[in-house]
C-alpha cells in the first residue's frame, strides 16, 4: 500500500513537472530589451522596408480602389485552421497600432508576440521576418508610424477548437521558427542581397512553398509550389524542374507584373507587385538571382 502511495505520489510530481515544463515551452518570448533600446528607427529607409515587405497587399483595406497606405485591415485568409482577418495596423492609438511602442513592434513583427504578451498566429509571416534586421524594423515602425490613421476596428479570427488556443503556438514555434536563412552555401554577393530580401523581407516562401499538416513549411520544397490555402487553385513553382524563367524574366515581371508570354498577374500577386515593384531595379534583380539560385538547391 505504502509503495503505491508513492508511485501515485510520484506520477503527481511528474505531472506537475510536465505541466510547468509545457507552460514554460509555450510562453511568448520576446525579443532582449536591449535590442530595441539600441536603435533609432528612420522613417525614410522604412519606407523601402515597407515596400519590400509587402505590409499593404494584406493590410490595405479589402475594398477597390483602398488607398494602399491606409493600413486599416480587413483582407479574408481562409486555412484548413479557420478563416483569418487581416487586421488595422494604422496608426490609429485605440484600433490599430497607434499605441504602440518601437519594442512592442518589433517583438509583433519578429517573434510573433503581441503587446498584450499574446502568440500571434503564424498567418502573419513572422516566421520571415525573424530573420530581418532589426535595424530595418525599428526603420519600417518609425515609417509607418507617419501613415494615415483609420479607426475600423479589427476583426476576430474564426477559429475553432484547439487552433483557438493560442498558447499551443508556442508548441509550433518551437518546431517552425527557425530563424536561419534556408538557402545557404557560396553564393553571389547579389544573391545573398536578394535572398535577404526574398526570405526575410518579402517572405516569398510563405506563398511558394507547400506546408505539412501542421502548417510549417517544408522546407525540402522551397519555393516549389503549393496548394492554395483557401482550397481554390495552386500557387505556382517559382523554383524546381518546372520553373524556366530567367533573371531577366523574373525581374521584369517584378516590375510591370508581366510574364514571360505577357499574361499579367492578377490576384494577390498583383499586389505584391505593385509594393515590390516600387524598389530599385538592383534590388529586382537580386531578388531574381536569389530565386535562380534557390532552385538549385
Amino acid at each position: 500500500m505504502k509503495r503505491l502511495g508513492y508511485l501515485v505520489l510520484g506520477l503527481g510530481v511528474a505531472g506537475v513537472a510536465g505541466v510547468a515544463l509545457g507552460w514554460y515551452i509555450t510562453q511568448p518570448m520576446g525579443l532582449p530589451a536591449t535590442v530595441s533600446e539600441r536603435l533609432t528607427g528612420d522613417a525614410q529607409s522604412g519606407e523601402r522596408i515597407f515596400l519590400a515587405g509587402g505590409c499593404a497587399s494584406c493590410h490595405m483595406g479589402s475594398e477597390d480602389g483602398a488607398d494602399p497606405k491606409v493600413l486599416r485591415g480587413g483582407a479574408v485568409f481562409e486555412t484548413q485552421f479557420g478563416t483569418f482577418y487581416a487586421p488595422n495596423i494604422s496608426p490609429d492609438p485605440d484600433h490599430g497600432i497607434g499605441g504602440w511602442t518601437q519594442a512592442e513592434f518589433m517583438n509583433a513583427v519578429m517573434r510573433g508576440v503581441s503587446p498584450q504578451g499574446q502568440h500571434y498566429y503564424p498567418a502573419f509571416p513572422y516566421t520571415s521576418y525573424a530573420k530581418a534586421d532589426p535595424q530595418d524594423i525599428a526603420d519600417l515602425y518609425a515609417y509607418m508610424m507617419t501613415l494615415p490613421a483609420d479607426a475600423t476596428p479589427s476583426r476576430a479570427h474564426d477559429l475553432g477548437f484547439p487552433f483557438n488556443i493560442r498558447r499551443s503556438l508556442g508548441v509550433w514555434k518551437a518546431l517552425y521558427m527557425d530563424r536561419d536563412f534556408v538557402v545557404t552555401g557560396e553564393m553571389t554577393t547579389q544573391e545573398t542581397q536578394g535572398r535577404y530580401l526574398a526570405e526575410a523581407l518579402a517572405h516569398c516562401a510563405e506563398c511558394h512553398t507547400p506546408r505539412d499538416v501542421l502548417g510549417g513549411m517544408d522546407t525540402a520544397q522551397w519555393l516549389q509550389g503549393a496548394p492554395n490555402p483557401s482550397g481554390s487553385g495552386r500557387i505556382p513553382p517559382i523554383a524546381g524542374d518546372d520553373f524556366t524563367w530567367t533573371a531577366f524574366d523574373i525581374s521584369a515581371y517584378l516590375e510591370t507584373g508581366f510574364t514571360p508570354s505577357f499574361d499579367v498577374a492578377g490576384g494577390s500577386m498583383a499586389k505584391v507587385i505593385a509594393n515590390l515593384g516600387q524598389l530599385d531595379k538592383t534590388e529586382l534583380d537580386a531578388i531574381a538571382a536569389y530565386i535562380l539560385r534557390a532552385g538549385q538547391r
